[in-house]
């Protein structure tokens, strides 16, 4: 699979990665097996990146990664972490004292002395624009527990801002068929700045492998039953920010797009490979509930470029269906 330069990590991850939230909760239930053939799988199928944060399933998440590599420490696996969720969302929550917790926790969890790269998690606006902030983050860096920081946002607004601090070293943002602002700002102002992107919920929490239809549910504990208001974090991690029924509606054209087109790609693969194939992404974290799924999203990673009816037909979906409703919040 393809490798790139993440940012000023200056660490090379594949194309695709592994989102891991699905393994610590919020996705109904995996158990510690299912999540060890997950990670397993995608290793196998070249995937060299992790995405976790301390709060997927209370640290469960970076303790399944920690006990994987641990049993394969030659899996070359970049794991990036998150942190910030664990407080009351306030800037006087972001402390450097509460960095070094949070730091020493994940470090813990993962069985690591230095964590490869630490996000903020999708903190307010008021964080990521206070020079404390990355004082603390260089401070953490100096000390060696950690390598490389980042910022996990939700709005193209965060993003640039984060992108112009120098010690950021990527990005994390939605980008997705449902989601396309960020191409016009975000990706370029990386690119230019040499930060890394990792791009996520690049399915739209599932919407877009064309499976569901407006009778589709699922489990009481899955973010897709709970989150659809957002009562629970930002309504843009569960869909997108999209209206279910709406979504099902442009997935299936998208998955129309996809047969038409005739690219030997299921939906899910060829919405993963568009992402991919955006100047300026790094690496792509889909999720995965078992080891087949984990090797077919790796498949995208080594899609030939996809074709230009099918790009302008994405375009055109986004404008119809998207646009006005979710363009002005995120």
């Amino acid at each position: 699979m393809e490798q790139r330069t993440l940012g000023r990590t200056g660490r090379e991850v594949s194309v695709l990665g592994l989102g891991t939230w699905q393994l610590g909760a919020d996705w109904g239930e995996v158990s510690e097996a299912d999540a060890h053939a997950v990670l397993e799988a995608a290793v196998e199928a070249g995937v060299t990146f992790f995405d976790t944060a301390d709060v997927y399933g209370d640290g469960r998440s970076e303790q399944v990664i920690g006990s994987f590599l641990a049993a394969r420490p030659d899996a070359g696996v970049t794991v990036a972490t998150k942190m910030g969720r664990r407080a009351e969302q306030q800037l006087a929550s972001y402390t450097p004292a509460a960095f070094r917790e949070w730091t020493d926790r994940s470090r813990r969890n993962l069985g690591v002395d230095t964590l490869d790269l630490v996000q903020l998690h999708c903190p307010p606006t008021e964080v990521i624009e206070a020079d404390a902030t990355y004082a603390a983050l260089d401070a953490l860096v100096e000390s060696g527990a950690i390598a490389a920081y980042g910022v996990s946002v939700e709005t193209v607004d965060q993003a640039l801002a984060a992108i112009a601090r120098p010690g950021v070293a990527s990005v994390q943002i939605i980008l997705n068929a449902f989601r396309l602002k960020p191409l016009d700002r975000v990706l370029p102002a990386a690119i230019d700045a040499g930060v890394g992107i990792v791009a996520r919920v690049p399915l739209a929490s599932g919407l877009l492998s064309g499976r569901y239809d407006a009778t589709t549910t699922f489990a009481d504990d899955d973010h897709r039953t709970f989150n659809r208001d957002g009562s629970a974090f930002d309504v843009g991690e569960t869909f997108s920010g999209v209206d279910f029924a709406t979504g099902v509606e442009a997935a299936q054209e998208f998955s129309r797009l996809v047969a038409a087109a005739d690219l030997g790609l299921t939906p899910a693969q060829a919405a993963l490979a568009w992402v991919a194939q955006q100047p300026g992404v790094t690496t792509v974290i889909p999720g995965a509930r078992d080891a087949a799924q984990a090797r077919a999203n790796a498949a995208a990673g080594e899609a030939a470029p996809l074709p230009a009816p099918l790009l302008d037909g994405v375009r055109e979906l986004y404008e119809r269906h998207f646009a006005a409703v979710i363009g002005s919040r995120w």
